[in-house]
Formats: C-alpha cells, structure tokens, sequence
C-alpha cells in the first residue's frame, strides 16, 4: 500500500459548533482498505488512508459499523456494541483509528446502530428463552392474533411481515429489517439505559460523535395499531424501491412516533459534555423533513440530520432542489441538515442522475453552497459509477430479494480503488475481495486522479476549500431562493458576508440576471462565471456565478 498524501499533521480541538457547515467523508470498511490480506478492508487500512482522507480538506470522518456481529447485513445486526469485530480488526486497533485522525486535525464519527440488535444479541438470546426473564421486555413482542397471524399489517423494509414467528418463546418479535434483527423496545427504560451506556464506552474512548442508523424508527406504537393504506399517488419511493410494497402503507404507527424525542434528549444530554455530535438518519417518504425539524430544533435535541431527499430519484431539477430548500426554511429553520448524494445504501449519484464530469461538478459546488452540513461517500470525490454486478456476486439481501427491479446496495459498495496498477487496484492483495473490484472504476483511481489535472477529486478539493473559507457557506442564513429555466439561485449570509450563488443545471447556456447591487466574483477556481456589461449572467452548460456583495 502506497501513501498518497502527505498531509501535515495537526494539533486537535473539538470545538463546541464544529459540527455546523462540516464537510464529512463517509467511509464503508468493508470496502476502503484491506491490511491483512484477506479481501476484506479493515480497520488499519483505514488508517493507513487517514492521510488521503485529511487531503480532500473534511472535517471528519464516519466509519460504518465494525462491531462484532454475524454480518447478515453486513454489521447493521450488532452482536456486541462494546467490541470490533475480528473481521475488522481489534479495539487497539480502533484506538488507533482514533489517534491517528485527531493527529490530523479530523473528528471521529461512528455508526451507532440503536434500534435493533442481531438475533444473536446476548440480550436476544435471554429475552426470548421466556416470558419473565430480566430482558424479556428488552424486544418488542406481541401474541398471534386468534388466527395464528401477526398481530398488525406492519411491513419489514426488506420485504414481508415486520413479524417473526418465535418457536420457543411462543410470540411474535418485531423487526423492521431482517429476521435477524429484531428491535428493541424503547418503551422500557432499561432499554434506553442500556444504549446511553453504550454511548458514553465510545465517547470515552475518544469518538467525536455517532451517526445514528433509522433514527426515526428507535419508537413504536404501544397499542400496535395497523399502518393506513397510501393511494397509488401519493406513495413516494426513497427509502424504499417502488417494487416493495413498503412504500403502499402510510408509517404512522411503525415508526416516526412522537416518543421518539425523549430518548433523542437523553442521548443529546449524554454527548453534550464531550462537545460531541451526532447526524441521525431520517427515512420516512411522506413527512423527512419535518421529522428532520422535529428532531434537530433546539440545544436539547440531536445536532443534525439527513434525509433521502437528494439521496435518490432523478436528476434534481432546479425547481426540485428550490422546493426542498424552500421546505427546509419552513419546517426545520432553527434544524439543521446533513446533506448527500450518496452513501452506502444508495445508487451512486454519478449513475443515478446520469452525470458526466460538468455536472458532477456543478452538484459538487451546488453541495457545499448549501446551508447545512454535508457528507461525502468514499469514491464521490473520484467520480465512481455505479457497480455493475452479476447476480452471483451479490452479497446484500435486500438485492437478492427484488432482483432484478432492484438491484441492492452492493453497486456502491464495491472496494475503493487506489492504483489501476495494483493488484485489485490496490484494495488487497488477496486472491479474491468480498465484493469483485469494479473494472470500471480503475481508471478513475486515486493514483491516476491525482495526475490528472481534469480529474473530479481535484475540484472535489477546490470545492471544499471554497466552503471552509466563506462563514456566510458554513454556518449563515440562505434566502431568496428562485428559479429561473434551467437556473437555481440564492444568497447565502451571515454577519461577515453575503454571497449570490447561481447554477446553470443544464448541458445548455443559459442568460440570468446580475443581482443589483456592488457585488464580486468569487470562486474563480470553481469556474464562477462573471456578469457581463449588459448587466446579466451568461452561464455555460453547468456552470455557476458566485458572488460576494461589496461592504460600504
């Protein structure tokens, strides 16, 4: 493994607000990094890149889950919370992780996965051996209705029931994903009790926060009353394919639910002495962003959030990404979003919309003028495609449930690609990688990028320097939000600066008018257009104009 960067080390600080216009860099372990040879990253090869992630300028960076579990979902089923899996590595190991970050001046974030365990869970193991053990209110169980069927129409996001039949404990369990995930009960507070503890062993082993898996679905309905039916139109599929008859119920009483906020506050209480923060994920396709207010508005609640609304469908038109901004204004003001185009559950964006290079770059720059945080997925900043996998390489079962009208996860989970010229483009030197090594991505490799003065990841860089240099991006207001064609406009501001940002999201020119008033043109690097002596904006295909009003 060659290091490709030589970022300079740096002394560390948590600052209190760091977490506010922070750029964070997703990292999926399975797929960065492998130390051992065995085809599978780890936890070392993370920090053998650590200088590579420190070079793109993020803040931070987010681990997906390396806990010791069975990998039915790939570390989204937890057997143990307090220990890595052996897959990834060891806690020395993750302490390493740790220091080797904060050497960088980069925060920690870690997936905490709250919701539900494996079925191999110790705690699981008692709390189905019988009715009056100490954990047997742990989970969320329910009788047959009289019939021998589940006792409500709840349906698991992987497909079928949300209910298991449990031979030995005679009742069905609850879980929202896999069979082998079954939730826990957030109505009991030993429960609660139990994931706080759990929070404060990795705070105290240094993370910097959590990103925080479903955390709309901590909560159910106590009197486990049935979901209503959604009409053909008004189902919306982000959280979930539209061939999953997930999306056909209206999640009201499954989760979502008001309760939620109780436990959100506690774990915000528990964080707040370590200037911690945590980025929960919202996935609920009729009300995202209201939950997203809900849950970020306030010292007392959770720091941020992200939503699917930029995580999936078509290309985002300019009226498309007016109306969500527009909608963030209205329901989350005082929130505040984490925002991404792509992540480890989702197609990536670069096949998703459809993107040439223009327009990766022009939705790079339109990212990271955005108010909130944002979130990178690794291999973003290269321009990776989608995977295209056979089905005998699939490892995700969801995938394997909907093939072929969907596909799965795994197409963005291939492992990242270092050198074209190594063996599994310098992933592993093992004979054979969880995943195969996407041929395609190869030349787009991290080696071959950072020769190419074209290539993605130096704008990429160009972009994120841009963000941390202008506060009004960072942390400041956003306002007069407009569509004009094939351009979306707004300004930015705070009390250092205001900014005009304009982007042209079309492979067509197209004419705006200048804002009035003494204004700049900034951002040059990005290619920022200037207005032109008739007084308006003329845009080339993708191209934007950012502009910094002039002080009195």
């Amino acid at each position: 493994m060659n290091v490709i960067s030589t970022t300079e080390k740096q002394p560390f600080v948590r600052e209190k607000n760091w977490w506010r216009g922070a750029v964070i860099y997703q990292v999926y372990p399975r797929s960065y990094q492998d130390s051992n040879g065995d085809g599978v990253g780890d936890l070392l090869g993370i920090v053998h890149r650590l200088p590579y992630i420190a070079s793109l300028g993020v803040d931070a960076v987010w681990i997906s889950p390396f806990f010791a579990s069975p990998m039915k979902d790939f570390g989204y089923d937890v057997s143990d919370y307090r220990d890595v899996d052996p897959m990834f590595g060891s806690l020395a190991d993750f302490d390493a992780v740790i220091e080797t970050a904060h050497s960088y001046g980069l925060k920690v974030l870690i997936d905490l996965v709250l919701s539900h365990t494996s079925d191999q869970h110790p705690w699981f193991v008692e709390s189905r051996s019988s009715r009056d053990n100490p954990r047997a209110n742990w989970y969320v169980w329910a009788e047959a209705k009289p019939d021998g069927t589940p006792p409500n129409n709840w349906l698991s996001i992987f497909g079928g029931p949300a209910w298991q039949w449990d031979t030995e404990r005679q009742q069905y369990y609850m879980h929202n994903f896999l069979t082998s995930q079954p939730d826990l009960n957030f109505h009991e507070p030993q429960v609660q009790a139990a994931l706080l503890d759990i929070a404060e062993f990795w705070l105290e082993r240094g993370v910097d926060g959590f990103r925080l898996d479903t955390i709309n679905y901590y909560t159910h309905d106590a009197l486990l009353r049935d979901n209503p039916p959604l009409a053909p139109e008004a189902r919306r599929a982000k959280t979930a394919p539209a061939v999953n008859p997930y999306t056909w119920q209206d999640h009201v009483y499954d989760k979502s639910r008001p309760e939620n906020l109780v436990f959100l506050r506690k774990l915000r209480a528990v964080m707040e002495p370590y200037n911690a923060a945590a980025v929960g994920e919202v996935g609920d396709d009729q009300r995202d962003l209201e939950i997203v207010g809900e849950y970020t508005s306030g010292d007392d609640m959770i720091h941020m959030c992200y939503a699917f609304d930029l995580l999936s469908g078509s290309t985002p038109s300019p009226d498309y990404v007016r109306d969500v901004m527009e909608e963030v204004v209205r329901v989350a003001a005082s929130g505040w979003v984490c925002w991404a185009y792509s992540n480890h559950d989702v197609m990536r964006h670069i096949s998703r919309w459809a993107l040439g290079q223009a327009g990766a770059r022009a939705f790079t720059t339109l990212m990271m003028c955005l108010r909130g945080s944002t979130c990178i997925y690794q291999g973003e900043e290269l321009g990776l495609p989608e995977a295209d996998l056979a089905f005998e390489d699939l490892q995700d079962p969801y995938g394997i449930q909907f093939w072929p009208e969907f596909k799965g996860r795994d197409g963005c989970r291939t492992p990242m690609v270092w050198d074209r010229e190594h063996h599994h483009g310098g992933f592993s030197d093992a004979g054979r990688t969880w995943l195969p090594v996407s041929q395609e991505h190869l030349p787009l490799s991290v080696a071959q990028s950072e020769q190419d003065p074209g290539a993605l990841i130096h704008h990429y860089r160009r972009a994120i320097a841009f963000r941390h240099a202008h506060s009004a991006l960072k942390t400041g207001e956003i306002s007069r939000l407009s569509v004009a064609g094939t351009c979306l406009s707004f300004t930015r501001k705070d009390d250092r600066e205001e900014l005009f940002c304009a982007f042209n999201l079309s492979d067509e020119p197209a004419t705006i008018a200048a804002p009035e008033g003494p204004w700049h043109t900034v951002g040059s690097e990005l290619n920022s257009a200037s207005p032109m002596a008739d007084g308006k904006l003329h845009l080339g295909p993708w191209q934007p104009c950012i502009m910094q009003r002039e002080r009195a």
